[in-house]
């Protein structure tokens, strides 16, 4: 799911991408989203947020298992900054192609 003011679920497992003054991303999970956002903005989050305070929320998906919103976070996390950008603007075009295996070893089946 998609966040959206009106869709939120508050107290729902939620994976999150706030946007720090600095532009750089920070991704979380939490079970209360609404307490999660105040802690941040207020200096009680991540090390990271707070030390780049004010943050947005720009993303945000809902679980039904925290297990679930977590193992999303630990995903998006290891993305770099086009994917993450392409996942918060919802371009699913640019997000698949940035998700192909871009390595010298990667071989695209010719047909």
């Amino acid at each position: 799911m998609v966040w959206s003011n009106d869709t939120v679920e508050k107290h729902m497992p939620h994976m999150y991408i706030l946007e720090c003054c600095d532009g750089s991303f920070y991704t979380g999970s939490t079970k209360n989203l609404s307490r999660r956002l105040w802690q941040h903005q207020n200096g009680l989050g991540a090390n990271h947020t707070a030390k780049r305070l004010p943050v947005k929320l720009v993303y945000a998906e809902t679980f039904a298992h925290v297990a679930d919103a977590f193992y999303r976070e630990k995903q998006v996390q290891g993305w770099g900054r086009s994917k993450k950008l392409a996942l918060i603007e919802g371009d699913w075009d640019r997000l698949h192609i940035l998700a192909e295996c871009q390595n010298d070893s990667h071989h695209k089946a010719t047909g």
